[in-house]
């Protein structure tokens, strides 16, 4: 297997089409800045149209031989693939942390769920499997049968970059599939270009993974709408998925999307407290925040609202702040200006319309003190929006069918989490909150290789992982053979 480098500054700035790294050439470029330090970690060129078309074209003639492989060849590449990632975890580790202001836990969890899901497509060659039917038709053998879709589009975000552009290219791989994967523009080496590395030492065939930097506005569309693929893999924003899935129709390409979410942490006056802080400040503040299925809100009984308000702000006080790549660190900075802005707007509106913050609300550079907000309601700022960032509200409820009313006033319904030592009680909450995930006596952050993974109302279409990623990069195609002459009616 090829070593190639993997430190931060050792060359990204090119683009991987057709098995070759293209260089900058007359194509603007896109500086990649570590989120903690603000200084330029690489300058990554900005795809073209005329370089999505290049990629996509490469993608479709690498996927018929590829998919002609026998399953352990297939699998064989997804485990050469694996096998580097672990055999690289310190410098992987370290990309993470400098490029998206991962920290060290958070680096860990990203590692391991991203190995988890190579483990899982490894064994995906092996179960493309088909059925035998009956026909109504005398002498006719029916067969379905299990087969790539062809060339899958990959839009992949910032905050979980190589895990979430890994669930979706090492299974269309793994299906007989290739891929052109466009990565944030604040992630282009985690999220992309780290990608082509990975397979390419793993030595899948020439064009088989397509990798195009670029910014969402100007090659956005072109990456969703291009007539070649037939699957559009998408995580990000709801505003910006519904944009992918109308791009991807006009094709009748299929958009599997994995959308925002405004997840809720129910926390009922039997819970036990200790245990609902602890994955309450687990769920709102690892990554800063910054993932879909974070806490949002939490909804916490009346009767128990004022010794919850002031654990969770005295765990939220004491968590280390600052250089993600400190040990101590658990709150590490905003991805960027932009974002970070937002999250404190939000703050300040929640202020300006009543609510009280219990501790933090300041920001030093782009870390942004972790903050717990009380006296809040379902239409305030930081609880009505996905706020994305370290925040934690919490809202008072004065009984079951409350909590659920609140949980659902949302057009998201991603994940969730309900605390309650009464497990019948748990589970009517947990069975009446719309949404693809539910965790009872835990919190939302949970995701398993083989688990289905997706969202209700506006929070997605379809599910990743397991056999449900399986069926999204593969179709069904039906094939008959008539044994014996068929009689027909003229």
């Amino acid at each position: 297997m090829t070593d190639l480098p993997l430190t931060p500054d050792d060359g990204w700035e090119s683009l991987y089409l057709a098995g070759e790294w293209t260089d900058v050439g007359d194509r603007d470029v896109i500086s990649d800045e570590n989120p903690y330090t603000r200084e330029a970690i690489a300058t990554v060129p900005a795809g073209t149209e005329d370089d999505v078309d290049a990629a996509y074209e490469a993608a479709a003639e690498a996927q018929e031989r590829w998919s002609a492989q026998p399953p352990q060849a297939r699998a064989g590449a997804i485990t050469a693939a694996l096998e580097f990632v672990g055999d690289h975890r310190a410098e992987i580790a370290e990309l993470l942390a400098v490029e998206s202001g991962s920290t060290q836990v958070k680096c860990e969890i990203e590692l391991e769920t991203a190995r988890g899901i190579m483990q899982q497509a490894a064994s995906y060659p092996f179960r493309m499997d088909g059925q035998h039917m009956e026909s109504i038709t005398p002498g006719k053998e029916n067969v379905a049968e299990r087969v790539p879709v062809g060339v899958v589009g990959v839009i992949s975000p910032w905050n979980f970059p190589l895990h979430l552009s890994m669930r979706a290219v090492a299974p269309a791989i793994a299906a007989g599939n290739a891929v052109v994967l466009k990565p944030a523009s604040n992630t282009p080496i985690t999220g992309g270009l780290l990608l082509a590395r990975i397979f390419e030492a793993a030595g899948v065939p020439e064009g088989l993974i397509n990798v195009v930097p670029g910014r969402g506005s100007e090659i956005g569309d072109a990456v969703a709408g291009h007539e070649i693929p037939r699957v559009i893999a998408f995580t990000g924003s709801t505003e910006v998925g519904r944009r992918v899935a109308e791009q991807a129709a006009g094709t009748c390409a299929l958009p599997a999307l994995e959308l925002g979410g405004n997840n809720v942490h129910v926390v009922t006056d039997d819970a036990d407290l200790e245990r609902a802080v602890d994955g309450g400040v687990f769920g709102s503040f690892l990554h800063q925040g910054q993932i879909c299925i974070s806490i949002n809100r939490h909804l916490v009984h009346e009767d128990v609202y004022d010794d919850y308000v002031d654990a969770l702000a005295d765990r939220a006080a004491s968590l280390p702040t600052g250089d993600p790549r400190a040990e101590e660190t658990i709150v590490g900075p905003i991805i960027d200006e932009g974002q970070r802005d937002q999250i404190l707007e939000y703050v300040e509106g929640s202020v300006d319309d009543g609510a009280t913050i219990e501790t933090g609300g300041d920001h030093d550079g782009l870390v942004v003190e972790p903050t717990v907000l009380s006296n809040v309601d379902n239409d305030m700022a930081a609880a009505c929006n996905e706020h994305f960032g370290p925040v934690a509200p919490v809202i008072p409820f004065s009984s079951v069918d409350e909590a659920i009313a609140l949980a659902n006033d949302t057009i998201h319904g991603l994940s969730g989490s309900v605390h309650s030592d009464n497990l019948e009680q748990a589970r009517r909450i947990a069975d009446g909150i719309d949404t693809g995930m539910i965790h009872i006596n835990d919190q939302p952050v949970n995701d398993e290789p083989h688990v289905p993974f997706g969202g209700m109302k506006q929070s997605g279409i379809g599910r990743y992982n397991g056999e449900q990623i399986l069926e999204e990069v593969t179709t069904t195609k039906w094939r008959s053979v008539q044994h014996e002459p068929r009689e027909y009616p003229f």
